[in-house]
């Protein structure tokens, strides 16, 4: 990271101390934030940033592990301001180590990757009996997209499709010509096929869905693998309860949108099942604005959470009953439209 005026430019580390006119700064997700701090200090009229959303590496010609392919401005400097460069004690780390790992984030990842493997054996099964070619069934477990086809069956589950009559219906509907791949059209279909929940009327049931925004993992898997995904499970529903009662204990403003809980027991618990995915949902993203669900979203996967936390905002004030107006960006207010919950 730099900091220039007139073609001077140094490192941020020996910004300290200089002024000039005007700072140009290039970040990117290495960028600790009390370099950021420094070098967006040191101009007198306009301090400017530049954000790189990807490092090209000669090295190799696939995208290295780590590299995030939605990463966006956004994101990279929020990253940047968890990017912590000064040295702290061995409580704050013990602190922020356990934080980190207690979070929703990480416990949603961990979770997802478990749901992975557990369906894997179940999912490739499905697709060989759902119509397609030898070939095409090969190809499409191959693909690299096909963890997001595995992903997207699982949320359909949740939903309270039957996935076992479903797929077979999307591969006979329409041809798959010279699809490069497979896997992707598969997603796509599915995806539009399964934009709102099964069932309707009296007849709909609730989506299965932990703390209000993770599909859970069902079907036949190990009993390992089913234990573990308990654990996680019952992890984030605690840490989605915890945070909860400490944003309300603490009188944080974006509480304010979730209305006074009501007295009454079964309405209180509709109510904390609601409030509790809003809470799940800040967690999970790293929001921590004054608003309840902070900036629109980025990626696909957030827009589909920030949906469900906006249905749950909804419920919540037909439950309590109008709240003080919280700004929400206009952006983020069209992300549950067409989207599934």
């Amino acid at each position: 990271m730099g900091l220039g005026n007139l073609g001077y430019a140094v490192t941020a580390h020996r910004a300290q101390g200089i002024t000039t006119d005007t700072s140009h700064v290039l970040a990117d997700s290495s960028t600790t934030r009390e370099n950021l701090y420094v070098a967006m200090t040191r101009g007198r009229h306009t301090n400017l940033v530049y954000v790189a959303t990807d490092r090209p590496d000669d090295n190799h010609d696939v995208p290295h592990p780590a590299d995030d392919p939605e990463a966006t401005a956004r994101t990279v400097l929020y990253g940047v301001l968890q990017h912590v460069g000064a040295e702290l004690s061995a409580h704050e780390t013990l602190t922020a180590e356990q934080e980190a790992w207690g979070s929703i984030a990480q416990l949603a990842a961990e979770y997802e990757t478990i749901a992975q493997a557990a369906q894997h054996d179940r999912f490739t099964t499905l697709l060989r009996h759902s119509g397609l070619t030898d070939e095409q069934t090969e190809d499409a477990i191959r693909s690299d997209t096909f963890g997001a086809l595995a992903a997207e069956l699982r949320r359909a589950e949740a939903n309270r499709h039957n996935v076992d009559t479903l797929m077979p219906r999307l591969i006979a509907a329409r041809e798959f010509a010279d699809a490069d791949d497979i896997a992707s059209v598969l997603h796509h279909r599915l995806a539009r096929a399964i934009a709102r929940p099964a069932g309707s009327g009296r007849t709909s049931k609730p989506p299965r869905l932990i703390a209000g925004l993770i599909p859970e993992a069902t079907g036949t898997m190990s009993v390992d693998m089913r234990m573990a995904l308990a654990e996680r499970r019952d992890l984030i529903e605690q840490r989605a309860d915890a945070v909860l009662d400490q944003a309300v204990s603490e009188g944080e403003e974006w509480t304010l949108a979730l209305g006074e809980k009501p007295v009454e027991q079964r309405t209180a618990t509709g109510w904390r099942r609601q409030a509790r995915t809003v809470a799940a949902y800040r967690d999970r993203y790293g929001i921590t604005s004054r608003s309840p669900l902070g900036a629109a979203p980025d990626s696909d996967a957030q827009k589909i959470d920030a949906a469900r936390a906006k249905a749950a905002l909804s419920t919540l004030r037909r439950i309590t009953g109008p709240q003080p107006e919280v700004e929400i960006p206009t952006s983020q207010a069209r992300t549950g439209r067409g989207v599934a919950l």
